[in-house]
Protein backbone atom coordinates (compact mmCIF):
# COMPACT_ATOMS: atom_id res chain seq x y z
CA UNK A 1 0.00 0.00 0.00
CA UNK A 2 1.25 3.46 -0.93
CA UNK A 3 2.27 5.63 2.04
CA UNK A 4 2.79 9.34 2.68
CA UNK A 5 6.52 8.85 2.23
CA UNK A 6 6.00 7.19 -1.18
CA UNK A 7 3.85 10.12 -2.33
CA UNK A 8 6.43 12.64 -1.12
CA UNK A 9 9.15 10.87 -3.10
CA UNK A 10 7.03 11.03 -6.29
CA UNK A 11 6.33 14.78 -6.03
CA UNK A 12 7.66 17.00 -8.80
CA UNK A 13 7.82 20.08 -6.57
CA UNK A 14 10.13 20.55 -3.58
CA UNK A 15 8.90 18.75 -0.47
CA UNK A 16 8.74 21.97 1.59
CA UNK A 17 9.17 25.64 0.80
CA UNK A 18 9.54 27.91 3.81
CA UNK A 19 9.71 31.60 4.62
CA UNK A 20 10.49 33.34 7.92
CA UNK A 21 7.26 34.44 9.61
CA UNK A 22 8.36 38.09 9.79
CA UNK A 23 8.61 38.36 5.99
CA UNK A 24 5.90 40.21 4.11
CA UNK A 25 3.03 38.49 2.37
CA UNK A 26 4.28 40.07 -0.85
CA UNK A 27 7.58 38.20 -0.45
CA UNK A 28 5.67 35.01 0.32
CA UNK A 29 3.61 35.40 -2.86
CA UNK A 30 6.76 36.04 -4.90
CA UNK A 31 8.34 32.86 -3.57
CA UNK A 32 5.17 30.84 -4.17
CA UNK A 33 4.93 32.07 -7.77
CA UNK A 34 8.62 31.35 -8.35
CA UNK A 35 8.26 27.78 -7.01
CA UNK A 36 4.85 27.15 -8.63
CA UNK A 37 3.22 26.22 -5.32
CA UNK A 38 -0.03 27.10 -3.58
CA UNK A 39 1.15 27.05 0.03
CA UNK A 40 4.20 28.15 1.95
CA UNK A 41 5.35 27.14 5.40
CA UNK A 42 6.26 29.85 7.90
CA UNK A 43 9.26 29.40 10.17
CA UNK A 44 10.46 30.87 13.45
CA UNK A 45 14.10 30.14 14.25
CA UNK A 46 14.08 27.49 11.49
CA UNK A 47 11.12 25.68 13.08
CA UNK A 48 7.85 25.38 11.13
CA UNK A 49 5.15 27.30 13.00
CA UNK A 50 2.50 28.01 10.37
CA UNK A 51 1.20 27.73 6.83
CA UNK A 52 -0.10 30.40 4.47
CA UNK A 53 -1.87 29.56 1.20
CA UNK A 54 -3.10 31.24 -1.97
CA UNK A 55 -6.65 30.91 -0.62
CA UNK A 56 -5.57 32.78 2.49
CA UNK A 57 -4.24 35.52 0.22
CA UNK A 58 -7.61 35.84 -1.52
CA UNK A 59 -9.42 36.06 1.81
CA UNK A 60 -6.86 38.43 3.35
CA UNK A 61 -6.86 40.78 0.37
CA UNK A 62 -10.49 41.71 1.05
CA UNK A 63 -9.77 42.96 4.56
CA UNK A 64 -9.87 46.75 4.99
CA UNK A 65 -6.41 48.32 4.86
CA UNK A 66 -4.75 45.11 3.66
CA UNK A 67 -1.31 45.75 2.14
CA UNK A 68 0.66 42.67 1.09
CA UNK A 69 3.92 44.65 1.08
CA UNK A 70 3.68 45.55 4.78
CA UNK A 71 1.62 42.68 6.21
CA UNK A 72 3.71 39.94 7.79
CA UNK A 73 3.15 36.25 7.24
CA UNK A 74 2.95 35.83 11.04
CA UNK A 75 -0.18 37.99 11.16
CA UNK A 76 -2.11 35.89 8.64
CA UNK A 77 -0.74 32.33 8.77
CA UNK A 78 -2.64 29.32 10.09
CA UNK A 79 -0.90 27.91 13.17
CA UNK A 80 -3.11 24.87 13.81
CA UNK A 81 -0.92 22.56 11.74
CA UNK A 82 -2.23 19.11 10.81
CA UNK A 83 0.24 16.29 10.23
CA UNK A 84 0.59 12.57 9.63
CA UNK A 85 3.50 10.15 9.93
CA UNK A 86 5.45 9.00 6.85
CA UNK A 87 4.07 5.46 7.15
CA UNK A 88 0.42 6.60 6.96
CA UNK A 89 -1.33 4.69 4.13
CA UNK A 90 -2.97 6.53 1.23
CA UNK A 91 -6.52 5.62 2.27
CA UNK A 92 -5.98 7.05 5.76
CA UNK A 93 -4.49 10.24 4.26
CA UNK A 94 -7.61 10.59 2.09
CA UNK A 95 -9.81 10.21 5.16
CA UNK A 96 -7.80 12.91 6.95
CA UNK A 97 -8.15 15.38 4.08
CA UNK A 98 -11.88 14.76 3.85
CA UNK A 99 -12.60 14.57 7.56
CA UNK A 100 -10.52 17.60 8.55
CA UNK A 101 -11.59 19.70 5.53
CA UNK A 102 -7.98 20.56 4.71
CA UNK A 103 -6.00 21.05 1.52
CA UNK A 104 -2.47 20.60 2.92
CA UNK A 105 -0.98 18.13 5.36
CA UNK A 106 2.51 18.11 6.86
CA UNK A 107 4.26 14.75 6.87
CA UNK A 108 6.43 13.79 9.83
CA UNK A 109 9.05 11.16 10.47
CA UNK A 110 8.99 10.78 14.21
CA UNK A 111 9.08 14.44 15.38
CA UNK A 112 10.60 16.05 12.27
CA UNK A 113 8.63 17.43 9.32
CA UNK A 114 9.69 15.76 6.05
CA UNK A 115 7.35 17.38 3.55
CA UNK A 116 3.99 18.84 2.70
CA UNK A 117 1.27 17.03 0.76
CA UNK A 118 -1.56 18.79 -0.99
CA UNK A 119 -4.96 17.41 -1.90
CA UNK A 120 -3.71 17.43 -5.50
CA UNK A 121 -0.75 15.21 -4.55
CA UNK A 122 -3.18 12.77 -2.95
CA UNK A 123 -5.53 12.80 -5.93
CA UNK A 124 -2.64 12.11 -8.30
CA UNK A 125 -1.34 9.25 -6.13
CA UNK A 126 -4.83 7.77 -5.84
CA UNK A 127 -5.40 7.87 -9.59
CA UNK A 128 -2.01 6.25 -10.26
CA UNK A 129 -2.85 3.44 -7.83
CA UNK A 130 -6.25 2.91 -9.48
CA UNK A 131 -4.65 2.95 -12.94
CA UNK A 132 -2.16 0.27 -11.87
CA UNK A 133 -4.96 -1.85 -10.37
CA UNK A 134 -6.95 -1.61 -13.61
CA UNK A 135 -3.88 -2.60 -15.65
CA UNK A 136 -3.31 -5.62 -13.42
CA UNK A 137 -6.98 -6.66 -13.66
CA UNK A 138 -6.91 -6.29 -17.44
CA UNK A 139 -3.81 -8.45 -17.54
CA UNK A 140 -5.59 -11.16 -15.55
CA UNK A 141 -8.89 -10.93 -17.41
CA UNK A 142 -7.63 -10.45 -20.95
CA UNK A 143 -9.48 -12.01 -23.87
CA UNK A 144 -6.53 -14.31 -24.44
CA UNK A 145 -6.98 -15.75 -20.95
CA UNK A 146 -10.62 -16.61 -21.63
CA UNK A 147 -9.95 -17.70 -25.18
CA UNK A 148 -7.51 -20.37 -24.03
CA UNK A 149 -9.23 -21.31 -20.81
CA UNK A 150 -10.50 -24.84 -20.71
CA UNK A 151 -10.37 -25.51 -24.46
CA UNK A 152 -7.91 -28.30 -23.98
CA UNK A 153 -10.68 -30.32 -22.39
CA UNK A 154 -12.95 -32.29 -24.60
CA UNK A 155 -16.52 -31.48 -23.65
CA UNK A 156 -18.73 -34.43 -24.21
CA UNK A 157 -22.33 -34.33 -23.13
CA UNK A 158 -23.51 -37.28 -21.03
CA UNK A 159 -24.63 -40.21 -23.03
CA UNK A 160 -22.48 -39.42 -26.10
CA UNK A 161 -19.15 -40.80 -24.93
Amino acid sequence: MKTAEDILQEKATPPMVTIPEQESLYEAVQKMVEKHIGAILATRNDVIVGIWTERDFLRNSLEPGFDAKTAQVADYMETDLKSAQTDTPLIQLQEMFLGLFIRHLLIKKEDRYMGLLSIGDLLRASLLVKDQEIRELNQIASWEYYENWGWHRKYKPKGKR
